[in-house]
């Protein structure tokens, strides 16, 4: 297999957008919507590397661009991301690995003050 679709299948982010874009071509604007706990920029970055590495093919209109998974780029591992997917432990352990993956501050919890 390919290391750039090692590299890929080794991201939860990387591979949560291939599942958004497996079966139908969204905007970037919608990726990042399903996302809302990266910034647009990041998933920005995640879109230009799955393109790079050949794994999405992109459709520019105006000043939009539309995103679809080149499934045939996978090869053999298309199958082995289809079977995952639709496997319901899996998609818990992706949000946990999205949630310790995320950066910053965790939603809900609030920062203590100083006294003094």
């Amino acid at each position: 297999m390919d290391a750039a679709i090692l590299a890929t299948l080794s991201s939860p982010r990387k591979r949560e957008i291939l599942r958004l874009v497996w079966n139908a071509e969204r905007s970037a604007g919608e990726i990042h919507r399903s996302m809302p706990d990266v910034t647009f920029g990041a998933v920005s970055l995640q879109l230009r590397s799955l393109t790079e590495a050949g794994l999405l093919d992109v459709r520019g209109d105006r000043q939009y661009r539309f995103y679809r998974a080149r499934k045939q780029a996978l090869g053999p591992a298309a199958k082995l991301l289809e079977s995952m997917w639709n496997d319901a432990l899996h998609r818990l352990k992706i949000a946990a690995e999205l949630e310790a993956a995320r950066r910053g501050p965790k939603p809900g919890r609030q920062r203590k003050k100083k006294k003094g």
